[in-house]
């Protein structure tokens, strides 16, 4: 067997080696490494992709969720309702402007932001609700914008995790996340669905107005040279990162496809293991969506019952499995973001995930040889 790896990078690439490796030599001859022709036929070929007007490349995933808050004018002391229950990032960028991170549990089903939740925490100073579209599942958008369009909030999207993703709304209509609110951001960290070999991400809205606002941001505030007619950042990617991304956006749903398959294996070896809760698609879903694309799998998280989920980490990496516990603390018990407005009672979900979650190494080169092996090591350590 093969070593098992968290993400297989390697084996990825080795698949693609050829196109990149040409690519990049393109992009070297070119020297037009900054807002080259490869940053714009990326940038025209994922908003075909994703079906949305604008998608405005930038470095990094959280600048992407900054530049997005930036841009739609918000103000310090403006409070944005966001979930508990993920990485910093999200919350970071809101602390950093200036505005005040209201937090929230979430879905015990789908980890996603709660929506009584959010209904319960909306105040006259609410501006926005972030939703995080977590481990690879779109969060519930058809009642989110219904909240939002009841009290006039902005929405951003937080796809960091799920690029890729379909929604689909009770009427059968579809969407793809991160083209449902206002404006949203995503990260192109290596280990993404869609990642690049160093940092990146995007802006993604169909507001023409919002967007020449964001194009501006990006680039110090400039839409003409030495002009800055905005509060601007450097955030732009780079030509050799477009160019590695644009090989694979054309194998995106191929990629995608393969986590789902890993997905279903997972889940497979563990039925009917009474203290093993596996990941499903939406809270309505019976398992892993077999007719649509509402989850991705970033993540493979299990959560782990009357067992002893940091010793199982050990034993897992004892036996050559890496895994991840994502997240180990909630936001609002991190020391950067405490605040005496909370409530513990009111994070009861969150409280509990913190000591359940385990993600099992996901990626698109898994096989059924290590597949096996990882669940039957899971699963021999929880019936103990």
């Amino acid at each position: 067997m093969k070593k098992i790896q968290m993400v297989d990078l390697k084996g990825q690439y080795n698949k693609i080696k050829e196109d990149v490796d040409q690519s990049v030599l393109d992009v070297l001859d070119s020297t037009a490494y900054i807002n080259g022709p490869k940053v714009h036929d990326f940038q025209k070929n994922l908003e075909a992709y994703l079906g949305v007007k604008h998608v405005i490349p930038c470095a990094n995933g959280t600048d992407a969720l900054q530049i997005a808050m930036m841009g739609l004018g918000l103000k310090p002391g403006d409070e944005v309702i966001t979930a508990d229950f993920t990485f910093a990032a999200t919350v970071e960028v809101i602390a950093l402007l200036q505005l005040t991170p209201v937090l929230v549990d979430v879905d015990p089903i789908t980890f996603n932001i709660d929506i009584d939740a959010i209904k319960k925490a909306i105040t006259p100073k609410t501006k926005a609700i972030v939703p995080v579209h977590l481990f690879g599942l779109c969060a519930n958008m058809e009642a989110i914008m219904e909240i939002a369009n009841k009290h006039h909030l902005f929405v951003i999207e937080d796809n960091a995790q799920a690029i890729g993703s379909t929604y689909t709304y009770s009427d059968g209509r579809t969407a793809k996340a991160g083209t449902i609110g206002h404006v949203a951001s995503t990260s192109f960290f290596p280990s993404k669905n869609l990642g690049c070999y160093g940092d990146g991400g995007a802006i993604f809205t169909n507001d023409d107005d919002l967007a020449h606002t964001i194009r501006g941001i990006v680039n110090h505030g400039m839409y003409q040279r030495y002009h800055h007619d905005v509060v601007g950042v450097n955030s732009r990617l780079d030509s050799i990162q477009a160019t590695i991304l644009d090989i694979k956006l054309k194998r995106l749903d191929d990629y995608n496809k393969a986590r789902q398959n890993a997905a279903r294996a997972y889940s497979a070896a563990f039925r009917g293991i009474e203290n093993i809760i596996v990941p499903t698609g939406k809270t309505s879903c019976q398992g892993i969506c077999d007719v649509c694309d509402c989850h991705v799998f970033h993540q493979y998280t299990l959560r782990v019952l009357n067992t002893d989920r940091d010793a199982l980490v050990k034993h897992l990496n004892d036996k050559g499995i890496p895994c991840g516990v994502y997240y180990p603390i909630p936001l609002h018990l991190q020391k950067a973001y405490q605040d005496s407005r909370y409530n513990e009672a009111d994070f009861t979900v969150t409280n509990q995930l913190v000591k359940e979650v385990i993600s099992l190494p996901m990626h698109t080169e898994l096989d059924n040889e290590q597949i096996e092996f990882i669940t039957s090591t899971v699963i021999n350590f929880v019936n103990a």
